[in-house]
């Protein structure tokens, strides 16, 4: 592998397919984790339901949640402005995300190490709060995308960051957390459906289809809206693909539906939000009829058809600007050299591989329906 075989624009493209993976491996995987959080105590009524419902999930969340660490990762080293910049515009959202996530490992380790039912019961609201809280506002911080955040860069091209958490708060944005949540909680509650058994998996057919209805509401109106309510970025001037990252050397104008120029321009995109859209409805119809390998099949290319029909209608943005758009953040401009890049690659080819077939391993070894049975035996604390 050398740079002669991978130029830089290749490079940049290259890791802009790789950081999609990656956040299509995490609503899949980490993503259903989530989902039995968010709908934790509507699953299980009993202490026996519930330790039921955790056990599907305590063996799995932790190796699941490597697909949010690489992600994390690979964005500071592959687009060190973008972590830079998001992590700063963004940083009370990401800090309550981080907060609840931490919630989830303190709530499995320390749940179950009482009897006492108020001490069960607390924590019970902590692993909700660890499931439904990252849930939302990963979604509201995504939407946000769509428009702009305030920042821009001083005389030094050093990035500066206004607007408070408040200002996160806009309508699009908050449909844009009732998508995230209600496919999450979708996505877990048909994990749920296939790997528990009765009565949870019952609530938990019930919950996934309301979940999907909820979902193909959000998602269709957050689509017209972008459509017909909201300006779109499109770059207006030349751009060097291969050029240094400069996010100061362009021009970008705001034009009503523009987020949708890529789809008309590649029209095979559409294929993304047909994803979404149709596997929605199939979970919706799969649950109802107690099939749980097809629903949750079903609910993975909501999860990959949600996350790519994003990213599509952002490229080649990655952090737009809403202060100045002009300084917005590209895919040929706010990357790191392309030697740092080609060495990444080499990384990315050997690890990823590992961790897909890590990932497939464990959950093969863990095939299987727990039942309340399975926790008659252990009752007590641990």
């Amino acid at each position: 592998m050398s740079s002669t075989l991978l130029g830089y624009e290749t490079l940049r493209i290259i890791w802009w397919l790789i950081i999609g993976v990656l956040l299509v491996g995490f609503a899949i995987t980490d993503g259903f984790d989530l989902g039995v959080g968010a709908s934790f105590t509507y699953l299980g009524r009993t202490d026996a339901e519930r330790r039921t419902v955790l056990a599907s999930v305590e063996p799995v969340w932790e190796g699941n949640q490597v697909w949010f660490v690489a992600g994390a990762g690979s964005a500071l080293a592959a687009w060190p402005l973008l972590y830079a910049i998001s992590f700063s515009g963004l940083y009370l959202a990401m800090f309550l995300v981080l907060i609840a996530l931490i919630l989830r490992p303190v709530g499995f380790a320390y749940r179950d190490k009482l009897t006492d039912v108020r001490w069960r019961a607390g924590w019970d609201i902590a692993l909700t709060l660890g499931g439904a809280v990252p849930a939302l506002l990963l979604g509201v911080a995504f939407a946000n995308l769509f428009l702009g955040i305030p920042f821009h860069f001083d005389t030094l091209q050093r990035p500066v960051v206004t607007g408070s958490f408040f200002n996160l708060l806009h309508p699009f944005a908050l449909l844009g957390g009732i998508v995230s949540l209600s496919m999450l909680i979708l996505h877990g509650n048909a994990y749920v459906a296939l790997k528990v058994g009765e009565p949870m998996a019952a609530r938990a057919r019930r919950a996934g289809r309301v979940a999907s209805t909820v979902f193909l509401v959000a998602f269709l109106a957050a689509g017209v809206w972008l459509y017909s309510a909201l300006a779109g970025y499109e770059i207006t001037s030349i751009v060097d693909h291969a050029g240094p990252s400069d996010p100061t050397r362009k021009t970008v104008g705001l034009v009503a539906g523009a987020w949708l120029n890529n789809f008309r321009h590649w029209p095979w995109m559409w294929a993304a939000p047909a994803c979404a859209v149709l596997g929605a409805l199939a979970a919706h119809l799969l649950l109802h009829a107690q099939r749980g390998v097809g629903a949750f099949v079903a609910s993975i290319l909501v999860q990959a058809g949600t996350v790519l029909t994003g990213g599509f209608a952002l490229f080649p943005f990655l952090l737009p600007s809403s202060t100045f758009p002009n300084q917005s953040l590209t895919v040929w401009d706010a990357s790191s050299s392309a030697k740092t890049l080609l060495i990444m690659l080499g990384a990315v080819t050997v690890f990823l591989p590992i961790i897909v077939a890590y990932t497939a391993w464990v959950f093969s070894v863990l095939r299987g329906r727990l039942t309340l049975e399975n926790m008659h035996d252990h009752e007590g604390r641990y």
